[in-house]
């Protein structure tokens, strides 16, 4: 597969996980009556995930996610010649999907991005649960680390096949169950750039902690998992 094919495939794969996820959140979540709510909103993001896998897995292995890409990288499944453009395109991809969620959202009368957050990360006053940012940044950085020790071991060669998806996406689900109320759970740096440019005031000033936290939680995973991969 070559490589304009494999970032087209993260594009589309990260734009539908932003379009999916944070829009559950923006259009559905407080929807009069039949809003889906934290448990709906987490679903949203597993199926996102879970569906590309299925779509573009086997064309760009379905990242969809900076850290996830830096963490396959560290437990030494990606190459470096391709670390970049994967990021690129799934930042790329990210805020295409902020951008059409914008536009749809903006279509209801009184909607304000900056004012309704428009499902930015936060710590602190703008935590859902008003957590801190050091409780923001652990949270991160362990959930993180989880989901990538669930890709790495899904994926694994020596896994029961065709079974990854189900568990990636799970596991995300799971995730977003744990942390929403922390961070509006973020373990995506792709996903949480997007909507902070439409937020555009405070969820720019804390983007820092949804870049190192996945980062660091990432690297960790990938780095911890070659210990599994070592014959003893």
């Amino acid at each position: 597969m070559t490589l304009s094919k494999k970032l087209g495939a993260e594009f589309i794969g990260t734009f539908w996980l932003v379009l999916g996820g944070c829009g559950s959140a923006v259009l559905a979540a407080a929807f009069p009556d039949v809003g889906i709510g934290l448990l709906g909103v987490s679903l949203a993001f597993g199926l996102t995930v879970l569906t590309m896998a299925y779509a573009i897995g086997h064309v760009s292995g379905c990242h969809l996610n900076p850290a996830v890409s830096l963490g396959l990288w560290s437990g030494g499944r990606f190459s470096t010649a391709e670390l970049l453009p994967y990021i690129i395109a799934q930042i790329a991809g990210g805020i295409a999907g902020a951008a059409v969620l914008y536009l749809i959202a903006s279509g209801k009368t009184g909607f304000d991005a900056g004012g309704g957050g428009f499902a930015s990360n936060g710590y602190g006053e703008h935590s859902p649960g008003g957590y801190s940012m050091a409780a923001a940044l652990v949270t991160e950085i362990v959930m993180t680390f989880m989901f990538l020790i669930i890709i790495l071991g899904a994926t694994d060669k020596r896994a029961p096949q065709g079974l990854a998806p189900i568990a990636i996406g799970l596991g995300l689900t799971l995730i977003h169950l744990i942390s929403i109320p922390v961070t509006n759970t973020s373990v995506n740096p792709a996903r949480s750039t997007g909507v902070a440019l439409f937020q555009g005031d405070w969820a720019l000033s804390q983007l820092w902690l949804f870049f190192v936290g996945p980062i660091v939680g990432a690297i960790l995973a990938g780095a911890a998992y070659r210990w599994f991969e070592i014959d003893d």
